[in-house]
């Protein structure tokens, strides 16, 4: 139970119609989780408008609703309260009603088009690892220390991130990561968290299918530098041509990484091989479980924010020679006869060519790269023909497969692939619309040393087709399949 008065001195409120002498018993954005005596906050939605519910959380027993727009009829025994944007109100709302736990945690947050699951899980790892408790959320898994809670989405909606935030601080927890999606920004799920920190990765073409123009998808991660408080870090990819502009609009100490300029915080690629990488961080050389260019980006992040959370160096390199690989990212399996696989989560054209490059940068001219990948369906269809041109371009073979196909045609995503391809890359690719198959296939012509990639879905354990998850897994296919190798 909490008092309105006291959950109402957490935001900006423009009319007051009714009393804030109540007790509130809980607080939704969900209709039809209303009780008698809760407190809903009506939010427009990218597919629902909360404020299209209001009738019926009244007579669920609403003791007050917060809305944008006051409906038509008032009920005399509800509080309506009006305010600019209830999104932003639900999130420090969803603050204020578990305490502010953020402000108890030193929360740190990750955002850009590739890396974010890989720097995040790692700044949490490297708390762990220099003897904290820490907690995590990402797009593979949330962690409560050790504690794994399944996730479905990158940046869960407020309510469930302070609760999960909240949970960290009641388990001892002082560090947390999280990914910041573009999607969690510009629907100001993150509204009401303090940060001690943003890291930026890097930015290239996705989600088109929501932001609609590029334009927009760097407005939506630049605004999660702009909130940040001038008590915090931004620290950014300068290699990135978006670097710089994240750091434009911030309050926050700005810091910059990089691997080919100088920076506040220098990663150099020395030596790379498939299963890791001799790398130095401000000079000083370590020897790291992780391969390619895009991870020595992410290490180099790493290195940087845990600099800035105040650790001392020599533990932090003690802490990054023990990191390994997060599931699904850049996953290295090998067969008896020197066939080698890698599962990867790369689903973007920029993703494609930073897996495809950095396996390239190892193998050279002594062995094939075997290429596996798909596409989403009802997604960013712009996407298609090019990360079929960009894995073509790089691999010998490449077999052109489902990914999660959703309400589409397998076959239909599959012609969009086939559009990047010129007439010389179609003589060296197949498409097999049963990923099964399909990465069967790609083992099956490949020879001893040899490079298969299966790129795509990476950590993920199902295949959604029609609305219905499938069990399936990369990982699991691709061992089976090996291992029938001799």
């Amino acid at each position: 139970m909490k008092s309105l008065s006291d959950l109402l001195s957490a935001i900006m409120v423009e009319e007051i119609i009714g009393s804030e002498n109540k007790e509130i018993t809980s607080l939704e954005c969900d209709s039809r989780k209303i009780k008698l005596g809760s407190l809903f906050v009506a939010v427009r939605g990218y597919n629902v408008d909360g404020h299209k519910f209001i009738p019926l959380v009244t007579l669920a027993g609403a003791a007050a609703i917060v809305c944008e727009e006051l409906p038509e009829r008032l009920e005399s025994n509800v509080t309506y309260i009006r305010v600019a944007n209830s999104a932003i109100a639900l999130g420090y709302l969803a603050s204020q009603w578990w305490g502010n736990p953020s402000r108890k945690l030193k929360l740190v947050g990750v955002t850009g088009t590739n890396g974010k699951t890989t720097t995040a899980t790692l700044i949490y790892e490297m708390a762990r690892l220099m003897g904290y408790k820490a907690g995590l959320l990402s797009t593979v898994c949330n962690y409560i220390d050790d504690e794994a809670v399944p996730t479905n989405q990158t940046t869960p909606d407020p309510l469930t991130l302070n609760e999960l935030l909240h949970r960290m601080v009641v388990a001892g927890c002082t560090y947390a990561a999280m990914e910041v999606s573009s999607h969690a920004a510009h629907q100001h799920r993150i509204a009401g968290l303090h940060f001690t920190g943003g890291v930026f990765s890097n930015l290239t073409r996705d989600h088109m299918d929501y932001h609609k123009t590029v334009e927009a998808y760097l407005a939506a991660k630049k605004s999660f530098f702009d909130n940040l408080p001038k008590d915090s870090f931004a620290l950014t990819n300068l290699d990135d041509k978006n670097g710089q502009v994240m750091l434009q609009n911030t309050m926050a100490r700005k810091y910059t990484y990089s691997l080919r300029q100088h920076a506040d915080f220098m990663g150099r690629v020395i030596e790379s091989r498939l299963d890791g990488t001799l790398m130095s961080f401000n000079g000083s050389e370590v020897e790291v479980l992780f391969t390619g260019r895009f991870n020595a980006y992410n290490l180099t992040a790493v290195f940087g924010a845990s600099t800035l959370l105040g650790w001392n160096t020599d533990d932090i390199l003690v802490a990054m020679s023990r990191l390994v690989p997060v599931a699904g990212r850049f996953q290295t399996f090998r067969s008896p006869s020197g066939i080698t696989a890698i599962v990867d989560y790369a689903h973007t054209p920029d993703a494609v060519v930073n897996v495809l490059t950095a396996i390239r940068d190892v193998v050279g001219n002594k062995g094939a790269i075997l290429t596996v990948v798909g596409a989403g369906g009802n997604r960013d269809k712009g996407k298609r023909p090019i990360m079929a041109k960009e894995a073509a371009s790089r691999s010998e073979r490449l077999i052109l497969t489902s990914d999660n196909p959703r309400d589409e045609d397998p076959l239909d995503i599959l012609k969009d692939m086939e559009a990047g391809l010129d007439d010389e890359a179609r003589t060296r690719t197949l498409s097999i619309a049963d990923r099964r198959e399909a990465i069967r296939t790609a083992v099956a012509l490949a020879h001893p040393g040899d490079v298969v990639l299966i790129a795509g879905k990476g950590h993920e354990d199902y295949q959604e087709i029609k609305g219905v998850k499938h069990h399936f897994d990369d990982r699991e296919v691709v061992r089976e399949v090996l291992n029938q190798q001799h």
